[in-house]
């Protein structure tokens, strides 16, 4: 079983890809847009912080000097020295959960998306169809001839995965969310991975999603651009 720190360490590397000096270079999904300047994980071991390929020597100096043994008490001081490069745009705080073990799909009606069958998601998750290859393992519900709840793999990497999921507007509040994540987490980790999934502190269905879900919060991690 992996400690707190370990899938910590799993989903900022899903995250975000990093060069030879272990730098974080660009999100890890298409269009493969730059990572944020600054990430910190907190758990109740400890921390895992990554700084951008982008910033100066100095900068990444100063931060670690401010972060110090206690990273999550600085996090003002985190944005004065960033701000010294540039000023801190976009600042993302949110918890991060990973699946239980998944015995088996908890609903039969999820339908699994491959290549022969993947045309459904076109008209509905354009975004999905087009980089379907980075998307898999993907399930879909179908309800009146259109898959109105999707779960996929938002960003992987060999080791690990982080779910993405969504369900139309008008078909909430009929557990298709819960049904088509449990599919999505069972096959992840049939492939022996490990199923990950995080959100905003301001995201209140997705934290409901995951208590649904019963995920279990192994830390918090926080992005700042």
């Amino acid at each position: 079983m992996l400690s707190d720190i370990e899938l910590m360490k799993h989903h900022m590397n899903v995250l975000f890809k990093h060069d030879a000096e272990n730098r974080m270079s660009v999100v890890n999904e298409p269009p493969y847009e730059p990572a944020p300047r600054f990430f910190l994980g907190v758990t109740k071991l400890g921390s895992e912080v990554s700084f951008s390929y982008s910033l100066a020597l100095r900068i990444v100096e100063k931060l670690e000097e401010v972060i110090g043994t206690i990273p999550s008490a600085n996090l003002g001081e985190v944005i004065e020295v960033l701000s010294m490069d540039r000023p801190v745009t976009k600042l993302w705080i949110g918890p991060a959960y990973v699946f239980p073990y998944v015995r088996k799909r908890a609903c039969t009606t999820a339908i699994k998306v491959t290549d022969k069958n993947k045309e459904i998601l076109k008209p509905y998750f354009p975004h999905t169809f087009e980089n379907f290859e980075y998307k898999q393992p993907c399930f879909v519900i179908v309800e009146d001839n259109i898959p109105v709840s999707i779960c996929c793999s938002a960003r992987q990497t060999s080791k690990a995965d982080e779910a993405s999921v969504s369900t139309h507007e008008h078909y909430r509040g009929r557990a298709y969310g819960v049904n088509v994540a449990s599919a999505w987490a069972a096959e992840v980790q049939k492939q022996g991975r490990i199923a990950l999934y995080s959100t905003s502190w301001d995201n209140f269905a997705s934290q409901s999603l995951a208590r649904k879900l019963q995920l279990v919060q192994y830390g918090t991690d926080i992005h700042m651009s």
